[in-house]
């Protein structure tokens, strides 16, 4: 079947627009819009059915394309305007509506690119359907596609900004059933690094484990079970600096609450959720953040980074230097802690989750090393020493033996309990 029977059957249908007939046919050629190639086909139609009516005197095709096409109205004599077409229902004549209702959402927003999405009612997917299948259509475009590109040229040619298809700042979303459009903002992603300076501060918010982030007397209704975390601290300024309605806060790991972040810091990302402004000035963001937590959190090297960073920093396995402040149960000499030591360093350790830990974590057994361990000082009451270990491993543990939990440990081979009072991060290798 040719493209002139193929369309006359369209006709046949019902009314249908410039956008939809040439819809039909997307396929098949380059460099037009849908428009003009549904205008091109009905003008052949015409001219066809105009043929026929002069020299045959039938005038049937010309009155299936009068409801559509103005020119076989004007051969027949018949006044008035386009019916609506039966497959958008209209929705292509509204085309300027929907511009004018994402250029009025996106006011407010910083951005450079954007895309448009739709969503289609069930019936205008439906009448698309049934005119592929009763008109054999062969190389049709979706509705939705063409909709996402005319709204998106009318969108480009009134703000001046780029539609991009891979990694757009905005997306307008057009939900055609609702009549309604939302706009999918994409986050800002900030990587950095991060020192905590004081003791009994988490890395992200915790939830009072009371009445689990509710609200209660005990955690005097802030539904938190520490006052501040690290994050905390962090985003207050960056959402100050990017208008975003949130933050989400993605480490490289985590230090102990009990324990302080120190050397170069421990590398972060922080995601501004819904951000109106994007090109805001780092420096004068790290100052903001140091001036506002100084003396907790201080925080370095801020730099825009793509969302990928996020999974990069999660699955990155640091080693990881810290120093540690330990007790024992009864005094211990140097050469007794040294050669413990030795034997320590360079070996690999067996590690059931800690039973701190738990209620949170899988209880597996993990296989971690311990690149190095040295004494930095001893005096009658305490010991400082300096680990060097692969990413992962329980230092605490690796101290105390968790009750046999870890193995080998400084407790097993000194065969006296040893416990850790104070512990510091000094490095994260990443």
């Amino acid at each position: 079947m040719n493209i002139l029977d193929t369309a006359k059957m369209i006709i046949h249908e019902g009314p249908i627009c410039d956008y939809c007939m040439g819809r039909q046919f997307a396929k098949l050629t380059t460099g037009l819009s849908n428009a003009q190639r549904g205008i091109s086909l009905k003008l052949a139609l015409a001219m066809d059915a105009h043929r026929a009516y002069k020299e045959e005197g039938d005038e049937s095709l010309l009155r299936e394309l009068a409801p559509c096409c103005s020119y076989a109205r004007k051969v027949l004599g018949i006044d008035g305007k386009d019916e609506r077409c039966w497959v958008c229902l209209g929705l292509f004549s509204e085309l300027e509506k929907w511009a004018d209702l994402a250029v009025h959402a996106l006011e407010g927003f910083e951005y450079s690119t954007f895309l448009v999405g739709t969503k289609v009612s069930g019936l205008l997917s439906e009448n698309e359907e049934i005119l592929w299948s009763e008109c054999n259509i062969s190389h049709a475009e979706l509705l939705k596609t063409e909709m996402n590109r005319e709204v998106g040229k009318l969108i480009a040619a009134r703000t001046n900004k780029i539609v991009d298809f891979e990694q757009p700042e905005i997306v307008v979303m057009l939900d055609i059933a609702n009549e309604t459009l939302s706009l999918q903002i994409k986050s800002l992603y900030i990587k950095g690094r991060y020192k905590k300076l004081i003791r009994g501060i988490p890395q992200t918010r915790w939830p009072c484990r009371s009445c689990k982030g509710k609200g209660c007397e005990k955690c005097s209704f802030s539904g938190k079970q520490y006052p501040e975390s690290v994050d905390e601290l962090i985003k207050k300024d960056v959402i100050t600096a990017t208008a975003a309605d949130d933050t989400a806060f993605h480490g490289a790991g985590r230090e102990d609450i009990d324990a302080l972040m120190l050397g170069n810091g421990r590398p972060f990302v922080v995601e501004a959720i819904n951000p109106r402004i994007r090109s805001i000035d780092l420096e004068q963001l790290q100052k903001a953040i140091n001036t506002h937590a100084s003396g907790k959190v201080e925080v370095h090297d801020l730099q825009i980074v793509s969302k990928e960073m996020v999974e990069k920093l999660k699955s990155a396995h640091a080693d990881k230097v810290y120093n540690l402040k330990v007790t024992f149960s009864v005094p211990v000499s140097k050469e007794e802690l040294i050669s413990a030591l030795e034997s320590l360093s360079g070996v690999e350790i067996q590690q059931r989750t800690p039973q701190r830990v738990s209620h949170r974590r899988a209880d597996l057994i993990r296989k971690r090393h311990v690149h190095s361990i040295e004494l930095l000082g001893l005096d009658s009451a305490y010991a400082l020493l300096r680990v060097s270990c692969e990413g992962g491993l329980y230092v605490k543990e690796l101290i105390s033996g968790d009750e046999g939990r870890t193995v080998p440990s400084l407790t097993d081979i000194l065969g006296k309990q040893v416990k850790v009072t104070e512990l510091d991060v000094v490095s994260v290798d990443i």
